[in-house]
């Protein structure tokens, strides 16, 4: 590895770790993990629609995380709901409660607010310079894996 490639690297790191940091000490107050969260979003995209253990874990940010950890654990808050599906019995849905509702909703303002807080300094052109360098380099990851 050059020293650039290294240098890169450890700045994502870095970079990655101030995040997850600073988002996790915004949910901590309500009690919920940023993988928590995610899931939670996740369900309410699917707009009343239910969900399943695949779909979720396909579009979660960190896809090594025990999924149905998560999800007994909002369940058990809840934050989510689980049931059979009256189709078919071998088949889990999921979707997101009232309550995971306004929980989110009184979240969603003050994550908007760290996510800008922690982008302000880059310009506009910058914020899409960078999305296309993680882009790039996470479409690689992706073809390397296949």
């Amino acid at each position: 590895m050059s020293n650039k490639s290294k240098s890169v690297i450890i700045s994502l790191l870095k970079t990655n770790t101030f995040v997850v940091d600073t988002l996790s000490n915004i949910l901590k107050p309500y009690k919920i993990s940023l993988q928590q969260f995610n899931v939670l979003r996740i369900l309410r995209g699917q707009k009343g629609n239910p969900s399943n253990l695949s779909t979720v874990q396909e579009k979660m940010i960190n896809r090594m995380s025990n999924t149905t950890r998560i999800i007994d654990k909002l369940v058990k808050k809840n934050y989510a709901s689980r049931s059979i599906c009256e189709e078919n019995r071998r088949k889990i849905e999921l979707l997101i409660t009232p309550k995971g509702l306004k929980i989110l909703g009184k979240i969603d303002l003050i994550f908007e607010k760290e996510e800008s807080k922690l982008t302000d300094k880059l310009s506009p052109e910058e914020h899409d310079e960078i999305l296309t360098l993680f882009n790039k380099i996470n479409n690689s990851l992706k073809q390397k894996s296949t």
